[in-house]
Order: structure tokens, then sequence, then C-alpha cells
């Protein structure tokens, strides 16, 4: 139990530390390249990390990436579709910042490089492991 409590705790970290940089991009950035792109990129990585604190050793964090790159999309198509002020939510500073306004193609695209550099990530980390735990038989 103890070993799966302290696996958690590198994601929960790796989560505040991006939720942090996500507020301080949206704080005092106003730029035409970090916000709009590099932004949607990192929430990508904030969510993954955010589920694998409830997540991680239960299902295969290729799922889980997959997983959040599906939400991220189905939150932007949600966004197409005016869900904000559908629900009558379109006052809410919260809701329209947390759910977003506007659809927009390029925010799918920056869910992708998000999603493929964690994919990536999780390759090399797993290579690693591999590669370490061979070493050890030898």
């Amino acid at each position: 139990m103890k070993k799966n409590i302290f696996s958690r705790i590198p994601y929960l970290l790796l989560f505040l530390l991006l939720i942090t940089i996500e507020v301080l991009i949206a704080c005092f950035i106003k730029d035409a390249f970090i916000r709009p792109y590099l932004g949607d990129v990192i929430v990508v990585w904030a969510v993954y990390c955010f589920a694998q604190i409830f997540l991680v050793k239960r299902y295969s964090p290729y799922v889980v990436c997959i997983g959040v790159f599906l939400f991220a999309v189905f939150v932007e198509g949600l966004q197409g579709i005016h869900v904000v002020e559908l629900l009558g939510l379109k006052n809410s500073p919260f809701f329209r910042i947390l759910i977003g306004t506007q659809f927009d193609w390029n925010d799918i695209v920056c869910y992708t490089v998000g999603s493929l550099f964690l994919a990536g990530c999780i390759f090399i980390r797993k290579k690693k492991r591999k590669s370490a735990q061979t070493e050890r038989c030898l």
C-alpha cells in the first residue's frame, strides 16, 4: 500500500508545478505563441498528471494518455456547441475559463502535440526501466 502512495507523489508534484506554470502564463504572458499554443500543450500534461494521481498502476500510462487526449478534444467540442451559454454560465468567469468559449482546430493540434510528446516520454521512461532491469540481471 505504501509503495502505491509513494508512486503518486511525483504526479502530484508535477501537477502542481504545471498548474502553477499555466496560471503564470494566463496571468502574465500576453503573446501570440506561449499563451495560445504552449499553454494548450502544457494543459494536456497537467491533466495527465492529475489523472495519474488516482490511476497510477491501474491503467497503462498510454491508456491514460489517450484518455486525456480524448477528454481534451471532448472539452473543445463542448466549446464548439457553446456549452457555457447553453448551461446559462456565460456570466461566470470561472466556467468561461475552465471550459472555454471558442472552438479552435489549433487547440486540437496542440493537444495532439502535447499527447504525442507525453507518449514519447512514457516510451523513453519504459525503455530506461527495461534497460535497468536487464542490467541488474546480468
